[in-house]
């Protein structure tokens, strides 16, 4: 099932600076090169990036922007219950994997 979150997820944080907050998943940065296993959340563990001026940022000067979380610090927060929850993979009689609340037993997707 691989990180059991998506794209759009609401999730929680579990460690580090922003331990506490909540936050929608922006992008999951895959395993590459070792690299991977990450998560960016909307509004949480902002980085600042000092940038020359060029064609994509033609002002330049100081962006502020989302850094990485890894996957194994943040924890799906469930729709229906809004409580952290573990996710369980149930399989459809076609051959799909449904993801499912583990406390409410509610079908997230």
């Amino acid at each position: 099932m691989g990180l059991g979150i998506k794209k759009g997820d609401t999730v929680a944080v579990l460690a580090g600076k922003e331990k506490g907050k909540k936050g929608r998943i922006i992008s999951v940065l895959t395993d590459k090169a070792g690299k991977g296993g990450k998560v960016l959340v909307e509004k949480l563990n902002i980085i600042k990036r000092h940038t020359k001026p060029s064609k994509t940022h033609e002002q330049g000067g100081i962006i502020e922007k989302e850094g990485p979380i890894h996957a194994s610090n943040v924890m799906l927060v469930c729709p229906k219950c809004g409580a952290r929850t573990k996710i369980a993979a149930h399989m459809q009689a076609d051959g799909g994997k449904l993801r499912v609340c583990k406390k409410c037993k509610e079908v997230i997707d």
